[in-house]
């Protein structure tokens, strides 16, 4: 896994969390700056999964075998 991809996932986590948070307490900045972060997050993520496609082609490469 890239650095991207786990970073990318653990601020999409939070921002989820960060969004329900302020869906629960009716705070609508805590929910828009958690739906932010979340989206920043799955780009991270997205970013991630472009920049490494060679270790998902040497895992289905072993599977081959």
């Amino acid at each position: 896994m890239d650095k991207n991809q786990v970073e990318g996932r653990a601020n999409e986590a939070k921002g989820k969390a960060k969004e329900m948070t302020g869906k629960v307490t009716d705070d609508k900045g805590t929910e828009y700056k958690g739906k932010a972060e979340k989206h920043v997050g799955k780009s991270e993520a997205k970013l991630g999964d472009i920049s490494s496609p060679g270790e998902k082609d040497s895992k289905s490469d072993d599977k081959k075998k």
